[in-house]
């Protein structure tokens, strides 16, 4: 599965794009996406913490043995050999092993181009084929991120909680929103 291609297209706005598994030799351009998306402290749980290239290296290792495990599918989207979006949707265990949690992010040059929309079908389509007893996709949103959540309610996902100042940033507190789709 490592490097594995399973889109090349365009966005949108012309944009190229390549969807593939993820591989090692990522982690340099993985540590640096997530560190340049954690400083601009928007709607992800990283709020200007910055990852190093040994806590990548151990969090990318896992990731591809659970790929291989099939117990997660992460895609990552590539614009010019540069990493502009990632996805995963990764099982739980034990009683919750039927259930997949889901993440994606794009950079922020790139909102806007459809990429998201991409990215998000072929995640999904990734994990019904390969992550045996998926049943149910879940997913955690900011309550100011209203454009995420009216976006995922389109894609099908139903609110099913909120948790009340679940979220606490340096400006104040958002609810957490928790939204599901099962799989068809």
């Amino acid at each position: 599965m490592e490097g594995k291609i399973v889109h090349q297209g365009k966005s949108k706005k012309g944009t190229e794009i390549t969807i593939r598994y993820p591989e090692s030799i990522d982690v340099e351009l993985m540590t640096d996406y997530i560190n340049t998306l954690s400083d601009e402290r928007t709607f992800i749980t990283y709020q200007g913490e910055h990852e190093t290239i040994d806590s990548e290296t151990k969090y990318l290792t896992g990731q591809i043995e659970k790929i291989r495990n099939k117990r997660a599918v992460q895609l990552l989207v590539f614009a010019n050999n540069n990493l502009i979006g990632i996805s995963n949707i990764e099982l739980g265990t034990r009683t919750g092993r039927h259930v997949g949690l889901l993440g994606i992010s794009v950079a922020k040059n790139f909102r806007g181009e459809g990429i998201g929309q991409i990215l998000i079908d072929y995640v999904i389509r990734e994990a019904e084929k390969k992550l045996s007893g998926l049943e149910i996709i879940v997913l955690g949103v900011f309550s100011g991120n209203t454009q995420s959540f009216n976006w995922y309610k389109k894609l099908g996902f139903i609110e099913e909680g909120r948790l009340p100042n679940g979220v606490k940033l340096e400006n104040g507190y958002q609810d957490h929103i928790y939204m599901y789709r099962p799989v068809k």
